[in-house]
């Protein structure tokens, strides 16, 4: 009786034992469950209602940091500029400026010159950065990436240091022939040379100022607004009877052919303008007594066929180093020899900007002391490829000019040694505004 009364004492008292060790168990779980980890720390739940999506929608970078420097949350575009490594602030200087926000809470900003992430040109990253206190432990860091800014301001100030440069030119010129000319009134032999004069440089500023209008116009009109279906052969004819004189006066021989009936698609008078400063270039680049010829040919692509049109010389031809910077504003291969023909530095500029704005390039091919193939490569229009026939392609228009060769094209690219248009490129950019 006695063991049976001390079994059940035993079993009463390990019954309350771990009732109690449960009840402990339990209210141990819920104190833990409240008690905020490390992750959730650095969760959305921190930050006051409605911040998670404000940011979401800013186009700068953000990054918000609590009391102990740790990143509570940053976008995307903070961690593809490399500003968040880690978990952390990895830019000491908009590190210290968080720490004295937080320390004083004026609102702080600075213009910083970071190192570029993953290359190893040492390009720097422009940027804004703006400091300021969110509630009282938290800390808002916008980060505004200047760098596009900062290189189109430099385009900008570049462009209207070479637009006085060169408007003063022919300007000051004007002024010392005209003084000139006060001074021999009394020489008819003087003042008919100083007129003379002043008839070149007043020809050259007014050139300049008509490729200043025109570079301004591709750059800011949009071709397709105005666009039309437009004949490759009549830009063609356009192009030569606008260097006819000129080519005449040289004894420049200039000969077109291709492919004929070809069609492109945009505005015609920026694709005249465009072609035209090709063939004039060709012509006022060239030596006497050569050649300048003008083909047109239709090539397939993977996103429709193209219309390829070559301007071919035997000019002086390009160096290597000058072919990457022709399409420049106001660069000019040959100083000396773009004053003596009248050349602004603008014409290839109306080219590649012309292109652009159609969908297309303008590529070059040069040897020096050989000559040059300028290749404009434009969609073919619509319209166009549905029209044409199954048959074989039309040969060339012999009335398109009466100096018409069509062995030319593939004779001059034989003699260069490479087929036209492939040696360099200049690659389509958005235009400057």
């Amino acid at each position: 009786m006695d063991v049976n009364a001390a079994v059940a004492a035993l079993a009463a008292i390990a019954g309350v034992c771990t009732g109690v060790i449960a009840m402990l168990a339990f209210r141990w779980s819920e104190r833990d469950q409240a008690r905020p980890t490390r992750t959730s720390l650095h969760t959305d739940a921190v930050l006051p209602p409605g911040v998670d999506t404000v940011l979401s929608v800013l186009r700068s970078s953000a990054v918000v940091l609590d009391e102990s420097d740790s990143v509570v949350k940053a976008s995307s575009a903070a961690y593809a500029l490399g500003l968040v490594r880690g978990g952390k602030l990895a830019v000491e200087p908009m590190l210290n400026m968080a720490r004295d926000t937080r320390r004083d809470g004026e609102i702080r900003q600075v213009e910083l010159d970071l190192p570029r992430r993953g290359t190893g040109r040492g390009e720097a990253l422009a940027v804004s950065a703006r400091v300021a206190p969110l509630g009282s432990r938290l800390v808002l860091l916008l980060v505004e990436d200047l760098t596009e800014a900062r290189r189109i301001e430099a385009v900008r100030r570049d462009f209207v240091a070479n637009v006085s440069h060169e408007l003063k030119t022919p300007v000051g010129a004007l002024s010392l022939l005209s003084e000139a000319v006060m001074d021999a009134s009394d020489d008819p032999e003087a003042v008919t040379r100083f007129a003379g004069r002043m008839q070149i440089e007043a020809t050259r500023l007014t050139n300049l100022v008509q490729e200043l209008i025109d570079l301004s116009r591709v750059q800011n009109d949009d071709p397709l607004e105005d666009s039309e279906p437009v004949r490759v052969d009549e830009l063609v004819a356009e192009a030569i009877d606008r260097s006819r004189h000129t080519a005449s006066t040289k004894q420049i021989t200039m000969a077109s052919g291709g492919t004929a009936d070809l069609h492109v698609w945009g505005s015609r008078g920026q694709l005249a303008a465009a072609l035209g400063n090709l063939v004039e270039n060709a012509v006022n680049y060239s030596p006497a007594r050569t050649r300048v010829g003008i083909a047109a040919r239709r090539v397939a692509a993977p996103g429709g066929d193209l219309i390829e049109i070559a301007v071919t010389d035997q000019g002086i031809g390009i160096s290597e180093k000058d072919r990457e910077r022709i399409f420049e504003r106001f660069y000019r291969v040959d100083p000396a020899r773009s004053r003596a023909t009248g050349g602004t530095g603008l014409g290839l500029a109306i080219v590649k900007h012309v292109a652009a704005s159609h969908g297309g390039e303008v590529t070059v091919w040069s040897t020096e002391g050989q000559g040059s193939t300028f290749t404009l490569r434009l969609p073919e229009a619509g319209a166009a490829r549905r029209n044409r026939g199954s048959g074989a392609e039309a040969g060339p228009d012999p009335d398109l000019d009466p100096d018409f060769d069509p062995d030319f094209d593939t004779e001059f690219g034989a003699e260069f040694g490479a087929a036209p248009g492939t040696a360099a490129s200049a690659s389509p950019t958005p235009p400057i505004s």
